[in-house]
């Protein structure tokens, strides 16, 4: 009986040593998994990592217009023990009137209007929180596009390659380098946007564009090369219905934080 009785203790004692080397195991295999935490969108946390993506973004792009935070819809942080924190977010961006070359912040940016046809840019991102700080190290948006519905005499948008548009673009630009007191001739850099509108005596057409200075001045006639945009003097142009029509909000060159003195010059 004696035997009997030890080799019972010795069972109880390995099932028991066994159990706790389980247990010890799954604590640690539990300590090593990522923990997800979900803070409300008006958080601090919240709001800086979505100022951090809205910066990304707008650096991101050389051309179009800045972007500014509209709403945050959904924020997860997955924290773990060998490795940074990171935030994803799913984010709502509204398109601003600021071509992405103004200095201006984009804060002080007017949001594009409904009745201009308003963008919107829907996002995910996913930013690393590191000892330098939050760095985006994903993201992806798509863009959907709003308007009135049932206005008959609001701008619409019209493709890029419209005729009656790039002829408007092409003869309000030499109108304006032709009488701007930069005494700088311009370049067409890109196009942001076309629209018509339906009057009487037929369409009416809008331009905005970005334009960049050359190495010719006003008066010259030569093949002018824009300079490099370090450099040179950017512009956003709006041009309305007829060649004399138009207002261009000049730029100072984007490795420089001066703002020109005469940085808007409407010609009519």
């Amino acid at each position: 009986w004696l035997q009997v009785i030890r080799l019972l203790f010795s069972m109880q004692l390995c099932t028991t040593l066994t159990v706790l080397g389980l247990l010890v195991t799954g604590s640690q295999a539990q300590g090593l998994m990522p923990t997800i935490s979900l803070p409300p969108c008006d958080s601090p946390e919240a709001e800086a990592a979505a100022l951090v993506a809205q910066g990304f973004l707008n650096t991101q792009h050389t051309h179009g217009y800045k972007y500014v935070l509209n709403q945050i819809d959904e924020i997860k942080i997955v924290s773990g023990p060998l490795q940074a924190d990171t935030y994803h977010l799913e984010l709502d961006f509204l398109e601003t009137t600021c071509h992405v070359l103004d200095p201006t912040p984009v804060s002080l940016c007017p949001v594009r209007q409904k009745i201009n046809t308003a963008v919107e840019a829907d996002c995910d991102f996913v930013l690393a929180n590191t000892t330098q700080g939050l760095s985006v190290v994903a993201f992806k948006c798509k863009t959907e596009t709003e308007s009135e519905g049932g206005c008959g005499g609001c701008l619409q948008l019209v493709p890029l390659n419209d005729t009656d548009g790039l002829q408007l673009i092409e003869t309000s630009l030499d109108h304006f380098n032709k009488n701007n007191p930069l005494n700088t001739k311009f370049a067409l850099l890109e196009i942001g946007r076309m629209e018509s509108q339906i009057v009487s005596g037929g369409p009416r057409y809008f331009a905005e564009y970005a334009i960049i200075g050359t190495n010719c001045t006003s008066q010259d006639d030569d093949i002018c090369i824009p300079q490099n945009h370090t450099v040179a003097i950017h512009g956003l142009c709006l041009a309305e219905g007829s060649a004399n029509r138009v207002n261009c909000k000049i730029f100072a060159p984007v490795n420089t934080t001066l703002l020109l003195h005469i940085n808007a010059i409407q010609l009519l």
